[in-house]
């Protein structure tokens, strides 16, 4: 099932005229992407720790369909695209009221301590495979190596 992460649009997050500022709505994915996993108990400051992983985003495509203001309260869904052996392709949308406002493709790689590509760790692995797949009908993303991710 896909994971759901709720949020306020503040001051600062739009320009003058009230409406969200378009980079934004990458801090929003982010922020819904990290409680996705501490939701399921995977401790990405444990996982640097002990395994020398972090995760780093290596692609976006990114399409913005109407536009968020001022004090709006945001839905931000994340779902499972796919789950490579370095890679996990997730696709996320921020909605407002049944509307949505954004959506984007996102292709997330696993980086060792020597910042080479490294296998999902299995607890990040588990906790992702929870998410379930997406209900989107889009393209898939592929890293250079080939591998489709969303």
């Amino acid at each position: 099932m896909a994971h759901e992460f709720f949020c306020r649009v503040y001051y600062e997050d739009t320009d003058l005229a009230g409406i969200v500022y378009y980079a934004n709505y990458f801090r929003f994915i982010e922020r819904a992407r990290t409680e996705a996993l501490t939701e399921r108990g995977v401790d990405q400051r444990a996982l640097k720790a002990e395994q020398g992983v972090v995760f780093a985003v290596r692609r976006v495509e990114a399409e913005y369909l109407a536009p968020a203001h001022l004090l709006d309260t945001l839905r931000v869904e994340t779902a499972l695209g796919a789950l490579g052996g370095a890679s996990v392709g997730l696709e996320q949308s921020v909605w407002r009221d049944g509307t949505c406002l954004f959506r984007a493709k996102v292709l997330i790689v696993a980086l060792g301590a020597n910042g080479r590509a490294a296998r999902v760790p299995e607890a990040a692995r588990a906790a992702l495979a929870e998410l379930g797949p997406s209900q989107g009908t889009g393209e898939s993303i592929s890293d250079d190596d080939g591998d489709t991710a969303v």
